[in-house]
């Protein structure tokens, strides 16, 4: 296999990607992300125990367990470039040797569950309510640089917003991804 080039994957001074300081054994297999760096906290102090807390810029992450479940709990900061970073990070982390800068034989997928805020066009929608999105929908191009099909449903979902917002097809390409059914 071909060594990813040092200025493809960075890394710092204790061989851990270096936006969020972290190394494979500090990533647990299920991980939530949140906007805000404080919120880690807000999260973790529901742990039993935490085994690693990072911090590197906007990013924090602790580590720990409920239980016997380990879980990450990761900010992203605001705005899709840092959510791109976060996620190709993740990934680097779970699937890249750190160490030979190869690309590993056996791939893990993360179970990644994104807890926020938000606003609401509708009136019946409180303030501090919870709320459960069926679909993530973006106006910016992130998504454009990645591998992705959407289902029937989500082409007549991105059909649909484009004639209520009037969006001009020729500017704006938004995406949707459904949420896991599952969850």
């Amino acid at each position: 296999m071909n060594n990813i080039a040092e200025s493809e994957l960075i890394l710092n001074s204790r061989g851990a990607v270096y936006h969020l300081d972290m190394r494979p054994e500090e990533l647990a297999s299920v991980v939530i992300t949140v906007g805000d760096p404080d919120r880690v906290k807000e999260v973790s102090k529901y742990f039993d125990a935490v085994e690693h807390k990072l911090h590197h810029r906007e990013f924090n992450t602790h580590t720990g367990r409920i239980g016997k479940k380990r879980i990450s709990v990761v900010s992203t900061g605001i705005g899709p470039d840092n959510v791109d970073i976060v996620m190709n990070e993740l990934d680097a982390v779970a699937n890249i040797d750190l160490e030979t800068r190869t690309v590993k034989k056996e791939l893990s997928s993360l179970i990644i569950f994104r807890v926020g805020t938000c606003g609401s066009l509708q009136a019946y929608v409180g303030a501090d309510s919870f709320v459960t999105s069926t679909h993530g929908l973006g106006t910016d191009n992130l998504l454009n640089y990645y591998q992705h099909t959407n289902n029937e449903e989500e082409n007549v979902l991105v059909q649909q917003f484009m004639l209520q917002t009037h969006l001009n097809a020729d500017r704006i390409q938004p995406y949707i991804a459904s949420a896991s059914p599952s969850l």
